[in-house]
């Protein structure tokens, strides 16, 4: 890794850096989570601009219980009432054995890694965990979303609200 580059990176923006909303609330009242895969950028998808969404990210764009946590403090502290899940095509957590996965140090604590086994069934078991969530504001508007990474499009599966 060349840190260099990154911190030259970084004076680039600043220099540059656009005028940001007063607000930490996003204007659309939107939150998306999605996969950290570097070939999703679900700003340029969606045509949205800086201030507009908040955006969660993690392995597999999964419903995580951080992922919950997060959508708390969206919608609780900062006003979100729209959720919208995208996964995608081509995903590394599809199929992912976890038992592939070894602890970088003995004593390491158990994770569930949350692997993909079908984008669109998982994808409708992690709406309807935000769905039955204490934690989630009932008039949630809430929809999920494949992204197809080989075409750029998204194809809705499911919507509510």
């Amino acid at each position: 890794m060349n840190w260099h580059e990154l911190w030259t990176a970084s004076e680039r923006y600043a220099e540059g850096k656009p005028a940001l909303p007063h607000d930490a609330a996003p204007s659309w009242k939107l939150a998306i989570v999605t996969c950290m895969d570097a070939r999703i950028d679900p700003v340029a998808v969606f045509g949205l601009h800086l201030g507009q969404a908040h955006v969660m990210r993690n392995a597999g764009g999964r419903v995580s219980d951080d992922v919950i946590r997060s959508l708390a403090v969206s919608q609780g502290a900062l006003g979100t009432r729209a959720v919208l899940v995208m996964m995608h095509t081509r995903c590394g957590m599809l199929g992912l054995d976890p038992v592939s996965l070894r602890a970088p140090r003995p004593g390491a604590e158990p994770l569930d890694f949350l692997p993909l086994v079908s984008l669109e069934s998982d994808l409708r078991a992690d709406l309807a965990k935000i769905r039955e969530s204490a934690w989630i504001y009932p008039d949630t508007a809430l929809a999920g979303c494949i992204f197809d990474v080989d075409t750029g499009r998204v194809i809705p599966l499911a919507s509510h609200g």
